[in-house]
């Protein structure tokens, strides 16, 4: 009943039926409470992306008896996939991750999967999950549950998947987990109020994990290095205090390495990270200089492997889970929810790094994103870049970078998006058809360019922005304030003035006037004796 537009409460009667296997409601209008119910069949239940709400009592899954013991119920071991009496017809089903069908053509009969994702549950995760033995994937993503996460998950030693992103739960990560190092290899516990640090050791076999947007702090935890599956690893924004991990070059299939908006810290020493596609270290408190050749054992950026098979595995994740990276493009945050095999990006901004930019740069010709703004980079913008032939998006903005725009630049047929701004470039401007497209902002306060590609609204905002020329310009506001101020004040003053005056002269209160006749008599007096 996937994506039927249906409009009813959850059919907790289809309990009864009990050779119900697999129960898919997926993207349809389900609404109200999941009602208890005891699927004592059910292996696989998919009800994600409807309006279900409430709260699952801590027993809800007690009958749930052939996620609990299946292998026990499975007398004939060789048939390993679902199919009727006959053996002609084998059961498929369609699972949907971030937009991705994933169509089991067969159903292994030792498959379970529970998928509660995209409603409105809330509370805490129920107790009784903890007996489903045979679970392989557990997605609880993008609901409203909260309280810490569950020891007893730690006790589903079948588990493979387990997706509990973007709810509220808070405490620290389970160190038990380590009882899945031998079987989980997807771990999703982004956009939660998670306290604490990563636990050592309890990863071993993890493709991919994502603890980004939480509240974790502490340094990395060296373990990591043994984490030799590893693809993906996501600790954005979070309180991690550290160096750059170097020694994670070590791991042969890190593919996506996101640091960003923490606050590590010191040089980013030079390493071979040769699968890499996808960093982002942006948002930290890195510095230094980076060597000439920093990037040039950066293969898996240069040209990605002939053996990749782009056309049936076009994105990054096994089977049911996709990955996804949350990347600044344009100035603006783009979540992708899928990562396409093919995409390379690197940004490095918001940091402190300076001197030039390495002229290796130009080795990575499969990058699609470069981002080097809000740095303070000098010297000139290394004409190697214009090497770079499958670059969509590139941002040096905000350094101290000199010289002209290198005209190589201007063959960049897919370049969309360039910001030059806040430099101080001079010379003539590439005239490429991708440059003549931009707007003034990409170009505006540098010391003078020019050229074809500038519109003619354009010289007004070549200013060259210099540190005295804003001194002088708050100056003269202060002094414009200043002069605002005196006259506000000299009005009312000027007017308060006149009128005491005017009653003092002509009507002469006696408050006033007593002291002056005291005077006068005193003065009289003097001159008498």
């Amino acid at each position: 009943m996937w994506k039927a537009t249906i409009n009813d409460t959850f059919p907790f009667w289809m309990s009864s039926l009990q050779k119900l296997q697999v129960l898919v409601l997926r993207s349809n209008a389900f609404h109200g409470p999941i009602r208890q119910a005891s699927f004592g069949t059910l292996k696989i239940i998919d009800i994600s992306h409807n309006h279900f709400i409430g709260t699952l009592p801590s027993d809800y899954f007690l009958n749930w008896s052939a996620m609990s013991l299946l292998g026990a119920n499975e007398g004939r071991p060789y048939e390993s996939y679902m199919r009727d009496r006959s053996g002609y017809y084998r059961d498929s089903i369609i699972l949907v991750n971030k937009g991705v069908e994933l169509e089991l053509v067969r159903i292994l009969r030792t498959y379970t999967a529970i998928d509660f994702s995209g409603n409105r549950l809330e509370g805490e995760i129920p107790s009784s999950i903890g007996l489903l033995k045979e679970l392989h994937v557990l997605s609880l993503s993008n609901n409203a549950f909260t309280d810490h996460i569950p020891s007893f998950i730690c006790e589903l030693g079948s588990l493979s998947i387990l997706d509990l992103s973007n709810n509220d739960l808070n405490g620290s990560i389970p160190p038990c987990l380590g009882n899945l190092k031998g079987t989980l290899s997807v771990l999703n516990l982004r956009q939660n109020r998670l306290s604490g640090g990563l636990p050592e050791n309890v990863f071993q076999s993890l493709r991919s994990l994502d603890v980004g947007h939480n509240q974790l702090v502490g340094k990395l935890p060296r373990s990591l290095i043994h984490f030799s599956n590893l693809e993906v690893f996501n600790v954005e924004s979070n309180n991690i205090n550290d160096t750059f991990p170097l020694w994670l070059s070590s791991l042969q299939n890190l593919q996506v390495l996101v640091l960003r908006s923490n606050t590590f810290y010191g040089t980013i020493h030079q390493a071979s990270f040769h699968s890499l596609k996808i960093i982002d270290i942006s948002h930290n408190h890195f510095n230094g200089i980076l060597p000439s050749d920093y990037f040039v054992k950066w293969s898996n950026m240069s040209s990605l492997k002939a053996n990749e098979d782009l056309l049936n595995e076009s994105y990054m994740g096994n089977g049911y889970y996709q990955d996804s990276v949350v990347l600044v493009i344009k100035g603006v945050e783009l979540k992708y929810e899928r990562i396409l095999k093919i995409f390379v990006a690197l940004d490095f901004s918001g940091n402190r790094f300076e001197g030039e930019i390495p002229r290796s740069i130009g080795l990575l010709k499969e990058l699609h994103v470069l981002n080097l703004s809000n740095n303070a980079f000098t010297g000139h913008i290394p004409s190697s870049m214009g090497n770079l032939t499958a670059l969509e998006s590139l941002d040096v903005s905000r350094n101290k970078l000199s010289g002209e725009i290198p005209q190589e630049l201007g063959n960049l047929s897919f370049l969309s998006h360039m910001n030059f701004s806040h430099n101080q470039l001079v010379g003539l401007v590439p005239g490429g058809t991708q440059f003549r497209t931009q707007p003034c902002s990409s170009f505006e306060y540098n010391s003078g360019l020019f050229g074809s590609s500038l519109d003619d609204d354009c010289p007004s905002s070549q200013q060259y922005e210099t540190p005295g020329a804003k001194e002088e310009e708050e100056d003269e506001e202060e002094e414009v304030f200043s002069w605002i101020a005196a006259a506000i004040g000299f009005g009312p003053g000027a007017v308060l003035g006149l009128t005491i005056g005017y009653v003092l002269v002509f009507y002469k209160p006696k408050w006033f006037t007593i002291p002056f006749r005291r005077s006068k008599h005193r003065s009289t007096s003097t001159t008498t004796h």
